[in-house]
């Protein structure tokens, strides 16, 4: 299927790696020009490079921002430009017991899950309303649905990127951009693969062990695998085209089958 996203300008926040850069990269196969993100000016350099080297002949740049700095943000934003396509993927996960979160943590996690997506969608979506054609995407997971008890501020940020998105579709109504989320599920990126890393050599094991022990333990995957970050953004790259033009306000599944609802 041909996604006509040639000539197409897109922007994914924290692409530098993992499910960012799996976008990043589907886009560019499909044509789109693609700018990427990450705090750290080298690692994004490198990635740049490496998406120049997947993708030949692909229109690949980079801009250097950390989303818990608004000034950063800003300075992102001036040097941004217009865009059609906008991924806001950035954001922080990890464990916690709830009684141990203090505000400042709280305040981190809304900063960068939550506030990445306000300031830029509050950024660029005139723009797109504007010329008449846009698209918006969400990376939300299913913890924003059924929000884990040893996760509560990641999953409480996620749902509030639903709702966020859910807001947004509204204001496009009779126009030809469209704001959706994409629900992901225990997804095998770079920092995930890092911390199972350290937990198989603290313990032990082997990689390939931990990672099936840990994966063993989420009873609710129909998959029973991990998922790659390419299966995302196969989902994404769909949303993120012309294609999907009939898509708008949505909720999309790629969690491996986590949220087994009818709904």
């Amino acid at each position: 299927m041909d996604l006509r996203l040639q000539g197409k300008r897109a922007f994914i926040s924290g692409s530098s790696q993992g499910i960012g850069f799996a976008v990043a990269t589907a886009l560019a196969a499909e044509g789109a020009e693609v700018v990427l993100n990450g705090r750290d000016a080298g690692r994004l350099d490198g990635a740049v490079q490496r998406l120049r080297d997947e993708c030949p002949g692909a229109t690949v740049s980079g801009l250097a921002a950390d989303f818990a700095d608004a000034e950063a943000v800003a300075r992102l934003i001036d040097d941004l430009g217009d865009v059609d396509i906008l991924v806001n993927n950035v954001g922080l996960f990890g464990l916690a017991e709830f009684a141990a979160i203090d505000d400042e943590e709280w305040f981190r996690y809304l900063e960068v899950n939550l506030m990445s997506g306000v300031r830029l969608s509050r950024a660029l979506l005139d723009g797109m309303l504007r010329r008449g054609w846009g698209r918006i995407v969400f990376i939300s997971s299913e913890s924003g649905v059924n929000v884990p008890a040893d996760m509560v501020h990641y999953g409480v940020t996620k749902a509030a990127m639903l709702a966020l998105a859910n807001g947004l579709a509204k204001l496009t109504r009779g126009t030809a951009v469209t704001v959706n989320t994409v629900l992901g599920g225990p997804t095998y990126s770079e920092g995930v693969a890092a911390s199972v890393e350290a937990i198989a050599q603290a313990s032990g094991s082997s990689e390939s062990e931990m990672r099936e022990a840990i994966i063993g333990q989420n009873r609710t995957t129909l998959l029973k695998r991990f998922i790659d970050p390419g299966e995302i953004a196969n989902l994404v790259t769909y949303l993120a085209s012309p294609v999907a033009s009939a898509t708008n306000g949505a909720a999309l599944r790629a969690d491996g089958g986590v949220l087994t609802g009818i709904l």
